[in-house]
């Protein structure tokens, strides 16, 4: 089961959150939005079940089965954002006319993979208290998150699955090349993981987001609005 929150009436978007952090990190940019939004919940994310396996089509499918019918803009974040140029293949039913993608890390060296399974392979930490658990959700995420934390037997958890660090390196050339809508890549000025040289190297036209870092949806929602400016025409166009 995958947890969506709405608002907002007219041309749809469909936002996707990256690893660790839930549907609540996109609510500056939602307000933006001049039409209906809805914010998923990842799959072992937050307040959404999780899966036997990740890989970015299972994620992909997750959301589909939760993503309203007739055309929609789709923008993620980090790993969201490499789901949503997934969804964007139509592979998965989903009539996406526009897709975004902010902060994908575009490079990764066998160093980073290695520690990512690694990570994939331990166990979920529990804590004492919520307000650890939240501190740790939040660490994690890279930004606070709310809904990110579980109880369990013997205190309370990171709602993230740790398998889901295991989804490995994205294709993002080759989901490029098979998507069916209009994409638009974008990064912070100041993203490590996504530097401006990579963004142009991966995409001509990426959109360098002036003063932000990683979370530029977070840091500054209202950098977002010529991502937002270009998913909406193409959209409603």
């Amino acid at each position: 089961m995958v947890h969506v929150a709405r608002g907002g009436e007219g041309p749809v978007l469909v936002l996707l959150h990256g690893l660790g952090a839930t549907g609540s990190v996109w609510r500056g940019a939602a307000d933006s939005w001049p039409g209906a939004w809805v914010a998923v919940d990842l799959p072992g994310h937050g307040r959404s079940a999780p899966l036997d396996r990740y890989s970015f089509g299972s994620l992909a499918a997750a959301v589909a089965s939760a993503a309203p019918s007739g055309p929609v803009a789709v923008l993620g974040h980090s790993l969201g954002g490499v789901v949503a140029l997934a969804l964007a293949s139509g592979w998965f039913g989903v009539d996406v006319r526009a897709v975004g993608a902010v902060g994908v890390k575009l490079r990764w060296t066998p160093e980073e993979l290695a520690k990512a399974a690694a990570l994939a392979g331990k166990p979920a930490r529990v804590f004492g208290t919520r307000d650890e658990a939240e501190a740790w959700a939040s660490r994690l995420a890279g930004v606070p998150v709310d809904d990110g934390v579980v109880e369990v037997d013997g205190g309370w958890r990171a709602a993230l699955d740790p398998a889901a660090f295991g989804v490995g390196a994205p294709d993002v050339a080759g989901l490029l090349a098979v998507a069916k809508a209009a994409a638009a890549l974008s990064a912070g000025e100041l993203d490590p993981m996504c530097p401006p040289e990579h963004l142009r190297a991966a995409r001509a036209d990426g959109l360098v987001l002036p003063g932000v870092g990683h979370n530029a949806h977070v840091e500054q929602p209202e950098a977002l609005g010529p991502v937002l400016d270009r998913l909406h025409g193409l959209l409603v166009r």
